[in-house]
Formats: C-alpha cells, sequence, structure tokens
C-alpha cells in the first residue's frame, strides 16, 4: 500500500462507495503480508516512498518468485536486485511484465499507473568500464523509484580530461552517483567540481592491493572533498536509493536536465 492507494480507499469511504468494514477487510492483512519464509512489509511504500526491495542474493528461487507474486498482486512497482538471468526467465512466467537488466543484474516490473514523468537531475558517472555494473545497478534503482539518469561513464582520473569535457552535464546534476574503484580518486575530483551532493560508491575493481574495494572504500572515507557520502563496496543499489530519496525532497523547480 502507497499513499495512492491510502488516498484512493478514504475518498470511497467518504463518497460511500465502500463501507468501513469494506475498508477495514482491505486492511486486514497490513502492515505485513507472510509466506511463511517471508514477512512483507506492505507499509514500506507508505512509510518510504517505495515499496520492499528483494535481495535476490542468498535466497532459493522459490523464496523469489513467491515474494515477486505478493508483491505483483499489489500493483506496486518491484525491484529485484543481485538476479540472473536463469531467475528472470523463471520470473517472466510468474509476472509476465518483468524486465530483466543485465549489466545490473536487476529485475524490475513497473507499478500500475506508473506513467508520470520521471524525475530529473541524477547523474551516475564511473571511473572505469568495469566500473559499469555497479553503477547500473545505481540507475536502475533510481529509475524504478521515478528518475532519470543520465550516464557519464569512463571518465577516470587517469585522463583527467574526461570528466573535464562532462563539466556542463556534472554542473546541470542535483545529485550525483560515483562509482570508482582502484584507489577510488574520482569521487573526491567530482566533488570538487559541483555543488551537488555526491555519493560515492566504491567498487571490488582493482588489482591485489585493492583488497576487493577496501582500498577504494578508505580512499573516500578520507576524502578531504566536502558534502562527499559513502556507501558500501559494490552497493549501487544503496547509492541509486539514496540518490532517489534527496530527488524526492527537492521542489520540482529544483530538478534542472
Amino acid at each position: 500500500m502507497d499513499p495512492a492507494d491510502v488516498k484512493r480507499l478514504l475518498t470511497a469511504v467518504r463518497s460511500r462507495r465502500l463501507s468501513v468494514n469494506q475498508a477495514l477487510e482491505k486492511l486486514r492483512t497490513l502492515p505485513v503480508a507472510t509466506t511463511g519464509y517471508a514477512r512483507y512489509d506492505t507499509h514500506r511504500a507508505l512509510r518510504r516512498g517505495f515499496p520492499e526491495v528483494i535481495l535476490a542474493e542468498g535466497k532459493r528461487e522459490d523464496q523469489v518468485l513467491g515474494i515477486l507474486e505478493l508483491i505483483a498482486r499489489s500493483g506496486h512497482p518491484i525491484l529485484v536486485t543481485r538476479a540472473t538471468e536463469e531467475l528472470y526467465m523463471r520470473s517472466v512466467e510468474h509476472v509476465p511484465a518483468a524486465r530483466y537488466h543485465s549489466l545490473a543484474r536487476a529485475i524490475t516490473v513497473e507499478g500500475r499507473g506508473r506513467r508520470r514523468p520521471l524525475r530529473k537531475g541524477l547523474a551516475v558517472v564511473t571511473a572505469g568500464t568495469a566500473d559499469i555494473p555497479v553503477a547500473e545497478e545505481a540507475a536502475v534503482t533510481a529509475e524504478i523509484m521515478g528518475n532519470q539518469a543520465d550516464r557519464i561513464y569512463d571518465v577516470g582520473v587517469a585522463g583527467i580530461h574526461r570528466v573535464l569535457a562532462e563539466s556542463d552535464r556534472l554542473t546541470r546534476a542535483r545529485v550525483i552517483v560515483v562509482a570508482a574503484g582502484m584507489e577510488g580518486a574520482l569521487p573526491s575530483v567530482v566533488g570538487g567540481l559541483v555543488a551537488a551532493p555526491v555519493i560515492a560508491v566504491p567498487t571490488s575493481v582493482g588489482y591485489g592491493a585493492s583488497f576487493g574495494g577496501i582500498a577504494a572504500l578508505l580512499g573516500m572515507l578520507n576524502s578531504c572533498s566536502s558534502g562527499l557520502t559513502v556507501v558500501n563496496i559494490d552497493n549501487g543499489f544503496g547509492a541509486g536509493y539514496a540518490a532517489s530519496q534527496i530527488l524526492a525532497l527537492l521542489p520540482e523547480s529544483a530538478r534542472r536536465a
């Protein structure tokens, strides 16, 4: 249930198209619907603006499919992260509207009646091509949450002129997600060029001493670039979600393309 669902329900009661008891019946399963192995938080969209997200990694295929069908019945938008193509092929049998984003390893399903214009103002940036899968997870997350992502890929500090050439696109953004591996320097550079908040995503890209993204993580945490915030290693989902929350709070006039 999201704010629009609640408004429709209250309007129906006020206009007497729905009795109080009928409304109570519709609210009966709130705030949790259970499958026996998972408890779906049906109030999350009402509290936070977006329904609960399914992390496929670590779950059995039948468990993911069961949760997917449960959410699909509500008509809410759906995001499944860390999903394989094999899982998608099974998912589309149960929810035909499902779409697979191979680079992001994500499955999305648009919610009922979600044809509103996408919010503008998000830029998603990568240092290298190898960082794109993490960036795509951020971009796809933001898009299913109602935003438009401007992708600016492969502009790392090994060729600093590449990111400087995109200064206009960066300065137009209201929030920027930057994914980088190796030493994790690019978010600091971007943070020094723009007024918008920058969300840094360390990736596990790099040679031995990068320690699977720890070097990038520490570099970003120790950045002297003001206004830079950091999410966990390879956590494109977390970055895209945080960016969406920031954009949702901005007045429309502040979101410039």
